[in-house]
């Protein structure tokens, strides 16, 4: 009657294989229906497209964005050139480029001028994004061109690259020289043994700034100056102060980097109470020069009370052939002190019984007489030590 159907593989004529009948028979050997088959074959198929599209888009954009980073190189110079005459850059235009501002960072200050009393107030807020590449401790120098025996320093913050100042300074500057006048911020960077790295430096000068209202921008930084102003020499010194008894211990050890020629280098050491010479004492001469070693240690009674009221002068002086002495620099420390000789002060109360040693520049001798003229103005209270 009826006949078994064939099997596909008795249909396959002889001398070949059963593959070209293997998907039918998956086919008819699933129990899914032949509709979700091949739904099922059109999602990979889409699934395998879309990721071909991604993996040759994500080419095309890593080739374009190569293309992009050339073109940023090639006009970082005509950037640059554009933010250095804007008051207050924007920070987008002060993208990281090969000697952009970034490198150096920015400095957010406020410019007053009191037309009354014709003084400007400088107030040194914060700066940020000093360098890449590890931490600083960085201080602030703030001075003006028309005032070669004034300037400020803040005090030295540690361990970061976008140090707080808020700090406030005032200069004397008469109205008719303000459109020759120019403020110099610069920014270093501490170390106690060493010479002071610089950071950068701003220069504005004040005849182009609209001082009738307050003035309070974000200024990029510049490279540090190509020649730094001529130093008269460092002085090398430890400061130990014991509360219990008062007795106040300074070690005057070294000098370096004095003018040649000097005859006979010597260092005075005076104490000030209340602004007034209290006592002093003084190392022997060194003959023909310019490092002298002195390693002479001088010790003053100091009472735990009076020490705020206190000032130390260091100076450097040479008997000079006329033997007539004259003064090659100083260095003021105190509660009423700036910068780094106000930090080894603040330090050697912080460690009470320890010496602390430091090198410090010498600064011109009207300049830290002038200082110490202006003492009545300014005083700081800083943390006392445990008695």
């Amino acid at each position: 009657m009826g006949h078994p159907p064939a099997s596909p593989s008795a249909l396959a004529p002889a001398g070949t294989t059963a593959i070209p009948g293997l998907i039918p028979d998956l086919i008819a050997g699933t129990p899914w229906p032949r509709w979700a088959l091949i739904a099922g074959a059109l999602a990979a198929g889409v699934l395998v497209v879309s990721c071909l599209l991604c993996a040759a888009c994500c080419c095309c954009r890593h080739h374009r964005k190569k293309r992009r980073d050339k073109e940023v190189v090639g006009l970082g110079s005509a950037r640059g050139t554009t933010t250095t005459h804007l008051v207050q850059p924007d920070v987008d235009s002060l993208e990281s480029s090969p000697g952009g501002a970034q490198q150096w960072g920015r400095l957010q200050l406020s410019l007053e001028y009191d037309f009354g009393s014709q003084e400007i107030r400088v107030g040194l807020r914060q700066a940020a994004d000093l360098r890449p590449g590890g931490t600083v401790d960085p201080y602030a120098r703030v001075s003006v061109s028309t005032q070669s025996g004034h300037r400020h320093e803040t005090k030295v913050h540690r361990g970061t690259l976008c140090p707080v100042f808020d700090e406030t300074c005032c200069f004397h500057i008469p109205q008719e020289e303000l459109p020759g006048a120019t403020l110099q911020v610069q920014l270093f960077n501490f170390k106690r043994f060493s010479g002071h790295e610089p950071l950068g430096e701003l220069r504005l000068p004040l005849g182009t700034m609209d001082l009738q209202h307050v003035l309070e921008h974000w200024y990029p930084l510049g490279p540090p100056a190509a020649t730094e102003p001529e130093q008269v020499g460092e002085l090398c010194f430890s400061l130990r102060y014991v509360p219990s008894s008062g007795r106040l211990t300074v070690v005057v050890l070294e000098a370096r980097g004095l003018r040649p020629g000097l005859a006979e280098p010597y260092v005075k050491v005076q104490l000030m109470l209340n602004q007034r010479k209290w006592k002093k004492r003084r190392t022997a001469s060194r003959k023909g020069t310019a490092a002298p070693y002195f390693n002479e240690a001088f010790t003053f009674l100091v009472p735990f009370s009076q020490v705020q009221n206190v000032d130390l002068v260091l100076a450097v002086w040479d008997r000079g052939l006329p033997l007539r002495a004259e003064p090659v620099g100083k260095v003021h420390l105190g509660a009423r002190a700036s910068g780094q000789p106000l930090q080894h002060w603040a330090d050697m109360l912080a460690h009470a019984r320890r010496p602390i040693a430091q090198w410090h520049p010498l600064q011109p001798a009207r300049e830290v007489d002038h200082v110490l003229a202006l003492q009545s103005r300014l005083h700081l209270h800083l943390p006392l030590p445990h008695s």
